[in-house]
């Protein structure tokens, strides 16, 4: 079945630009890459050439050799038994990451061959690059990081545009839902926090609403990801750590105080032991990490405060996975999820926010008492985001935040309808794709 994903537009405008570079799209395993691409380049191109590091190791014998394009070019033509034409063809360079010598070719295409349109995928390049001495091709290359699909490609995957251009007007307008319409888009939010965004999860819930073998391949994806822990570190004591660090995100988010807990690794766990398990699995693609903003002044990055932060999981299907969430509790919130309710909240805003190309981060007042979920930069103005996991608004901490700091507005994620009063934009949990509209 055909999904349609949000970076079909962004290639589209890359192969049409006249300073397009290679491409380099990374993120983590199993979040579409490879699909968008050769769908990408099947619609657009006369015909693909894909060559994957993973399954043809003699491959980068190839690159071993010379990595000129002039010298490649016919080669991989051979290869790959498709005719390569300048601008006709889309070259797809699959788990980059393998080939060292492959990724500096880039730099090459980029020089000598600009005239032929280049895409790689690797789904660990960040973990390879940060391991290995490779002379990566800065500057040389476009640059995409992809992520599982958002509410509005879940949306969309289910058939339901018609919704999602409804949602997309009340945002806009900040005019209510029908009612009938807010509920059932709560209802496919909840099913959105069961499946996630893993593309083959969405696939397979789209033909069977099977939630059993929803998580079935949800298991599956999370196995993948420990075998890589093993396979993309040398030590055994580092592959033990970031399986830790991995296996208690959902315990982190349990916490009233969702800022993160060394403590709750293991206990007398410090910062030097696990930093670099923090790391990989940022890199990897698999951990989202927020930082609290010392200051509220732009740019956020330049007050960040690298030693109070929050981590999130980048799925929300691998989140209730992992904690082993039935679906049918999440519909219900039932109130052994009372613990686990705002956490898993917080960690779908997260994920949508990122997907929309936002950099978050949290604030807390001096005395540790208050607190805004999320800080974004939106349209040149620093925005204050409250999360509420449910329709109860009582909004202490955003309060005390607006009185400090004054924003042009704020913005409330909950389960009430679209709406803008007292300076603050309700926008329902459904919708925070809209937010970068």
């Amino acid at each position: 079945m055909y999904m349609y994903r949000k970076i079909s537009e962004y290639l589209k405008n890359w192969k049409e630009s006249k300073y397009r570079k290679p491409l380099i799209i990374q993120g983590a395993r199993q979040v579409g890459k490879t699909y968008a691409v050769l769908e990408f380049g099947h619609r657009h191109y006369d015909n693909v050439a894909y060559f994957n590091f993973q399954t043809t190791e003699s491959l980068c014998a190839t690159f071993d050799e010379n990595i000129s394009p002039s010298y490649l070019l016919p080669i991989l033509s051979h290869i790959s038994g498709q005719t390569i034409t300048r601008g006709n063809t889309l070259i797809v360079f699959d788990e980059i990451q393998l080939c060292e010598r492959a990724v500096t070719s880039l730099k090459y295409f980029c020089e000598e061959a600009p005239e032929y349109h280049v895409i790689a995928a690797g789904s660990l390049l960040g973990v390879a690059v940060n391991r290995k001495k490779y002379a990566f091709p800065v500057g040389k290359v476009d640059r995409y990081t992809m992520y599982p699909m958002d509410m509005e490609e879940f949306l969309l995957a289910l058939g339901e545009k018609d919704l999602t251009d409804r949602i997309h007007t009340c945002f806009g307008n900040d005019s209510p839902m029908p009612q009938a319409l807010h509920k059932a888009a709560l209802a496919l939010y909840r099913q959105y926090l069961a499946v996630g965004g893993m593309p083959e999860a969405v696939a397979r819930f789209t033909d069977t609403r099977d939630y059993t073998q929803v998580r079935h391949i949800l298991k599956t994806i999370q196995m993948d990801y420990l075998d890589d822990m093993s396979k993309y570190q040398e030590s055994a004591n580092e592959i033990k750590k970031t399986r830790l660090t991995y296996g208690t995100i959902a315990v982190q988010l349990s916490k009233k105080n969702t800022r993160f807990q060394y403590k709750l690794i293991k206990t007398g766990a410090r910062a030097a032991e696990y930093e670099n398990a923090i790391e990989w699995l940022v890199s990897a693609g698999l951990l989202s990490r927020i930082y609290r903003a010392e200051q509220i002044t732009k740019p956020l990055e330049n007050y960040k405060d690298i030693d109070d932060f929050k981590i999130y999981l980048s799925d929300m299907g691998l989140l209730a996975a992992q904690k082993d969430i039935r679906a049918e509790d999440i519909f219900f919130m039932e109130e052994e999820l009372a613990d686990f309710k705002g956490g898993m909240t917080e960690n779908y805003v997260n994920t949508q926010l990122v997907r929309a190309g936002f950099k978050p981060y949290f604030w807390r007042n001096d005395k540790g008492t208050k607190e805004v979920d999320f800080v974004i930069s939106l349209q040149g103005k620093i925005i204050p985001v409250e999360v509420k996991s449910g329709d109860n608004v009582t909004a202490v901490s955003l309060n005390e935040y607006t009185g400090l700091f004054k924003p042009a507005y704020s913005i409330r994620i909950s389960e009430k309808n679209f709406g803008f009063e007292n300076n603050i934009k309700s926008v329902p949990l459904y919708a925070v794709f809209c937010i970068n509209q």
